[in-house]
């Protein structure tokens, strides 16, 4: 095996593709555990960031992403909704908050947004930072321009997800390439927002896709601040509908070894939650995630609702992150991991 257990929690962006393939080839207990060390280094392990996300504009989008019913290229049964109005997204955004969301995230079903779009959408950002929460949007592709236009409204993050391996991608997306999703994180980061980065599981896409999904995440030079791992919600009328259930394990692997890749990022249970046993997130949790959207829906998919939530904490002790909670210490603030610093106080 090529990978260094002494160098596991620490924060580096020249991982191999071995070493994670090495990480998924760990026992499973092995592997829970070097995790939930990591874990414990840079994160309360009793604390869970909270989340809300909402479509605010929905359908009929020309992309053709195999999982998703809001493609205009799939029959889904969808009705497509026209954006939001500003003052009713800052309303749902100020119920979030009263049931323990700090942070809301918007979601539109775009390719990339119409510049007229985005000034209401700006104004939407400006709304709901107002009543301090941290702001998120997904908007599809994004120019640097489009992004520095967020970035002066007051976006905090931006998600843009890579979905799969590279030599995976083009089974499940043909409308757009790899490198297009590269080069709007590339613009996000450029304009100093936050990233919001991960991708789905259970799309027929094998162990080693897996890895190296997750291999690209960890060596950019910045990590993502968040890591969405999402299980596949199979719709009727998406190619993927039909497609093999994952096996719950892999997925907890996953988890396992994107937070020792990634150990200061929040790494969130995104969609499928719904699909998902207690016993399931448990182990998720104890494998390192530390984040969830809360919520009866995510964008069109359903979620658990939020009092199973609330009793599924109750349950394992755990509390919302500090944040949502004035009782609650703020967690102090993790050393820069931006990679070429890491490396500086190495001297690599």
């Amino acid at each position: 095996m090529t990978l260094n257990a002494g160098r596991l929690g620490e924060v580096r962006c020249d991982w191999t593709l071995d070493e994670v393939r090495d990480l998924f080839a760990l026992p499973f207990a092995d592997l829970v555990f070097q995790a939930q060390s990591v874990h414990r280094r840079h994160f309360d392990p009793n604390e869970v960031q909270v989340s809300t996300l909402l479509s605010i504009k929905t359908g009929a989008c020309p992309e053709d992403c195999a999982y998703c019913p809001q493609s205009v290229r799939h029959d889904t049964g969808l009705e497509r909704e026209e954006l939001m109005a500003v003052e009713d997204v800052v309303s749902r955004a100020r119920a979030a908050r009263e049931a323990g969301a700090t942070r809301f995230c918007m979601g539109a079903a775009y390719r990339g947004p119409k510049d007229r779009d985005l000034r209401v959408i700006e104004e939407m950002v400006r709304g709901v930072s107002a009543l301090g929460l941290e702001t998120c949007a997904t908007l599809g592709m994004l120019t640097p321009a489009q992004a520095l236009a967020l970035k002066e409204a007051g976006l905090d993050y931006y998600n843009h997800n890579i979905d799969t391996s590279a030599g995976y991608y083009d089974r499940i997306i043909t409308t757009r390439t790899f490198q297009d999703r590269l080069d709007t994180l590339a613009a996000v980061r450029e304009a100093g927002i936050n990233v919001c980065c991960g991708g789905i599981l259970g799309m027929g896409e094998s162990e080693g896709d897996r890895a190296a999904m997750l291999h690209t995440l960890a060596t950019m030079e910045k990590h993502p601040e968040s890591v969405p791992i999402n299980q596949l919600v199979q719709v009727e009328g998406t190619p993927l509908m039909g497609a093999a259930p994952l096996d719950p394990l892999d997925f907890v692997r996953c988890i396992a070894v994107a937070r020792i890749l990634m150990p200061h990022s929040h790494v969130r249970l995104s969609a499928g939650r719904a699909e998902m046993s207690d016993e399931m997130q448990a182990l998720c949790f104890l494998a390192g995630a530390n984040s969830i959207f809360y919520g009866e829906k995510l964008l069109t998919t359903g979620n658990p609702d939020v009092e199973r939530d609330r009793q599924l904490f109750a349950r394992l002790g755990i509390r919302p992150e500090a944040g949502s909670d004035p009782t609650l210490p703020p967690r102090s603030a993790p050393d820069s991991d931006h990679c070429s610093n890491i490396r500086g106080q190495r001297g690599a």
